[in-house]
Formats: structure tokens, C-alpha cells, sequence
């Protein structure tokens, strides 16, 4: 168990930058089952990896300045789920800090990230892409 705790804190540390999010991508399943719960702009359910990733990360990527940057806080395991829970570590187009909290409950196949409930602060989410994105 120490082995794959390992290795998927080191695939979720992949967040950290965006210079490393591609190591992360790959191990997610290109028809992945992601749903973002809340009422905000980002939320909704997203049934392949490019769709989401251009929904969320993609749209954040335009209101936070050099990207969506995500720090492991705790990481939780059982069989094929793992619990992730992530501190955004990004500032905002006008310079505020950007300290959003996740909570990832991922399923994995094997290596692959297949199913994901994401959940967050549905109002840090609104506020910012309502102050921050260009119309």
C-alpha cells in the first residue's frame, strides 16, 4: 500500500504547476467521468478528459495569472479510490490569492484515473471568473 500512496501523491503533486499538469493528464482515461458539483460557472458533468479539462482548467487558466497551480494537502486511499483534497495555490488577473480548497474522490482502472467528484468553493469560483474574465 506504501507503493501506491507513493506513487499517486507523486502523480497528484503533478498539479503543482502547470509546467507539470501533462504528467497528470496522461493518466487520466479520455472518457473519464468528472463531475464538478455546485451551481458556479465550472460546475457540471463532464464525460471525456478534453471537455473538462477545457470547462475548467482550460477557463481558470484565463482568470488566474500563470494558471491553475494545485497543492497536495491529504491523500486518502481505499482500493480503487483515492480521496485527494488540494489547495489552489494560483492568484487571480487582479492579484488576489486565489486559496480555493478541492476534494477529488477519484476512481482508478489500474493506473487510470476513470471517475472523479470534485468538489470546491462554489462562490471563490463565481466571484472570480465574474471579476476576472474577459467578455
Amino acid at each position: 500500500m506504501d507503493d501506491v500512496r507513493e506513487e499517486r501523491m507523486a502523480l497528484f503533486r503533478n498539479l503543482e504547476s502547470p509546467d507539470t499538469q501533462t504528467r497528470f493528464w496522461a493518466r487520466v482515461s479520455d472518457d473519464v467521468d468528472w463531475t464538478v458539483q455546485g451551481t458556479h460557472p465550472l460546475a457540471g458533468r463532464y464525460h471525456n478528459k478534453q471537455a473538462f479539462i477545457d470547462a475548467t482548467f482550460g477557463r481558470l487558466a484565463g482568470v488566474l495569472a500563470g494558471g491553475v497551480k494545485l497543492a497536495v494537502q491529504r491523500l486518502f486511499i481505499d482500493g480503487d479510490t483515492t480521496i485527494v483534497e488540494l489547495l489552489s495555490t494560483s492568484t487571480t488577473n487582479e492579484g488576489a490569492s486565489f486559496t480555493n480548497t478541492y476534494c477529488w474522490v477519484c476512481r482508478f482502472d489500474g493506473d487510470t484515473i476513470v471517475e472523479v467528484r470534485a468538489y470546491l468553493d462554489s462562490m471563490m469560483v463565481a466571484y472570480t471568473i465574474l471579476r476576472n474574465e474577459q467578455r
